[in-house]
């Protein structure tokens, strides 16, 4: 009798964690895609973007110090940033950084309204939440870092000598 009720429990637990891996997929996937789409507008001028050089201007009229290299960072944070969450990749470290900027974003060129419809900071506030919550989560067992995390954890054990387990991402 125990043992029905333990493999159901063990069922119903897979279910509920291969339905947090398609969350946290389908989450990193939809923020891939915006940073992507936006950080090719930044440093490359896709889909009507203003490449570098308006990116820049427009980052100097806000006030953004190093306008240049900040673009290169905000773009690359959100196009890279945006490659790397889409595949699971460095997931924690990409959230992140995808996530401050879209902070900045924000609290610079979108403070002063919420509603977007007013280019208030609703956009990139949620694009920052979300970003973070993956941060905070990790990429979940469908991505790159759980086989790379997987990898160093046995090279350490097998350094250390152990079998003990390490955690995973």
């Amino acid at each position: 009798m125990t043992h029905g009720i333990e493999e159901r429990t063990n069922r119903l637990e897979q279910a509920r964690s291969a339905g947090t891996d398609a969350g946290l997929l389908a989450a990193r996937g939809m923020l891939g895609v915006i940073g992507i789409f936006h950080g090719t507008q930044k440093l490359f001028g896709w889909f009507g973007g203003g490449g570098i050089e308006g990116t820049a201007a427009a980052f100097e009229q806000l006030g953004i110090p190093l306008p240049t290299p900040s673009v290169y960072a905000a773009g690359a944070a959100e196009t890279f940033g945006g490659l790397a969450l889409i595949v699971g990749l460095a997931t924690r470290f990409s959230a992140s950084a995808y996530g401050f900027t879209m902070l900045v974003a924000a609290f610079s060129a979108h403070w002063g309204a919420f509603d977007a419809r007013n280019g208030g900071m609703e956009y990139p506030l949620a694009l920052a939440i979300f970003a973070l919550a993956l941060a905070g989560t990790g990429a979940g067992r469908w991505s790159l870092d759980r086989p790379l995390w997987a990898a160093v954890a046995e090279r350490l054990r097998r350094q250390a000598g152990t079998r003990a387990p390490l955690a995973t991402a």
